[in-house]
């Protein structure tokens, strides 16, 4: 239940297109966000007491660079603007936290659980998603150099019963990325730098990639069918003769590509 301080919250986050149920939820969450973050200190004295579940904690704003939270519950839990560069996050439950800002610089994220977060202007370079199930919001974020290959992002059309839910990367940064076989049908890739990535084998069925600059981007075995490219840039990608699905994608004629 929205809290009765905050009777606009879900009103303010309209805009969010991961949907309505989960823009609901986000905002819920966040307007019960009043408590005191916890110490950078008190954070390890948990994870070396053996405590495993820290759902809900209150981190916003700190530094938590190098922390080891592998397999810990984080469920709901407030990095918005916190430091968790080189943090071991692999194997984490992190679906509707907050990492507004948050800095995540060569942070190891393989195969955990990014369901239904904030993440616009993370910055998640050097990053190790490897694996991760993400299905969150970062519009603005900074992918470059990150290892998202196998990334788990496909929006499931057997279960969307209020709405789409997908992965947002709108404007985002995703330069030198790994991509190697992720999975990003219909997601927002709208205006995403992914110049010179390796989208090899990624599958980018129904995607939109309006206005999005693939420039020396690797694309063997990607599968383009059904996805939206107007105005993208294909300038010097690799590997267009293998791509699936190119002849269905809808804006071709307005896409940039080698003469």
């Amino acid at each position: 239940m929205l809290s009765r301080k905050h009777p606009h919250a879900l009103w303010h986050c309209r805009p969010i297109v991961v949907g309505l149920w989960l823009a609901y939820l986000i905002c819920a969450a966040d307007s019960l966000f009043a408590a005191e973050p916890v110490t950078r200190q008190q954070v390890i004295s948990q994870l070396e007491s053996g405590t495993k579940d820290l759902s809900n904690l209150q981190a916003a704003g700190v530094d938590l660079s190098g922390v080891d939270f592998r397999g810990a519950r984080l469920f709901g839990a407030n990095f918005d603007g916190a430091n968790l560069s080189n943090a071991r996050l692999a194997h984490c439950n992190l679906d509707l936290t907050l990492m507004r800002g948050t800095v995540l610089v060569n942070a190891d994220l393989r195969e955990s659980s990014i369901f239904g977060v904030l993440m616009d202007r993370a910055n998640l370079s050097g990053a190790n998603l490897r694996g991760a199930r993400l299905m969150s919001k970062l519009d603005s974020a900074n992918l470059d150099g990150a290892n998202l290959s196998e990334l788990k992002s496909g929006a499931d059309m057997r279960n969307q019963p209020m709405g789409l839910i997908r992965i947002v990367l709108t404007h985002a940064s995703l330069k030198g990325a790994k991509l190697i076989g992720a999975d990003l049908s219909r997601g927002d890739l709208s205006y995403a730098d992914l110049r010179e990535a390796d989208l090899t084998r990624a599958n980018l069925s129904r995607t939109n990639l309006t206005g999005a600059n693939l420039g020396n981007a690797w694309l063997d075995g990607a599968n383009l069918t059904d996805a939206e490219i107007h105005n993208a840039i294909f300038v010097g990608a690799m590997g267009m003769q293998k791509v699936l699905g190119l002849d269905s994608t809808k804006g071709k004629e307005t896409a940039t590509f080698d003469q």
